[in-house]
C-alpha cells in the first residue's frame, strides 16, 4: 500500500471513530436528560457521557487531538470500572480505547508527514 493511500485510510478511521463516539455520547445524553426524574446516578451519566462528547470533538480536531485522546481514555477506563462493578461487560469500550490510544501514538495524518509517513516506516 502507498504512502497516499495509507494516510487517507488512517484519517479515515480517525475521523470515523471520533464521529461515532460523539454520536454514541450524544444518544446517551439525551436518553438519560430525558428520562424521568434527576437522580444523582442520572445527573452522572449525563455529565459523564457530555463531558465525552467534548472530548471526543477535541480528539477529532488535529490541533487538540492529544488532549481529547488522554480525556476519552480516562472516561472509557472510568466507565469500565463502573459497568463492571455493575456486573456489566462493555466490551465495546475496549475497542474504543484501543483505537484511540491508536490514533494518539500516531498522531494526526491531516497534517504533511503525519502518520502516514509514521506508520508506514
Amino acid at each position: 500500500m502507498n504512502n497516499h493511500a495509507l494516510r487517507r485510510s488512517f484519517i479515515a478511521f480517525h475521523l470515523t471513530l471520533g464521529v461515532v463516539v460523539l454520536a454514541q455520547s450524544l444518544i446517551t445524553v439525551l436518553q438519560s436528560s430525558g428520562s424521568g426524574g434527576a437522580s444523582h446516578v442520572r445527573v452522572g451519566i449525563v455529565v459523564l457521557a457530555g463531558a465525552e462528547a467534548i472530548a471526543a470533538l477535541l480528539f477529532i480536531v488535529p490541533a487538540t487531538l492529544r488532549v481529547g485522546a488522554i480525556t476519552l481514555l480516562a472516561i472509557f477506563l472510568f466507565a469500565l470500572a463502573f459497568h463492571g462493578l455493575h456486573g456489566e461487560l462493555q466490551l465495546t469500550l475496549l475497542v474504543y480505547a484501543a483505537g484511540v490510544f491508536f490514533v494518539m501514538v500516531h498522531g494526526s495524518a491531516f497534517e504533511k508527514g503525519g502518520a502516514g509517513r509514521s506508520a508506514a516506516a
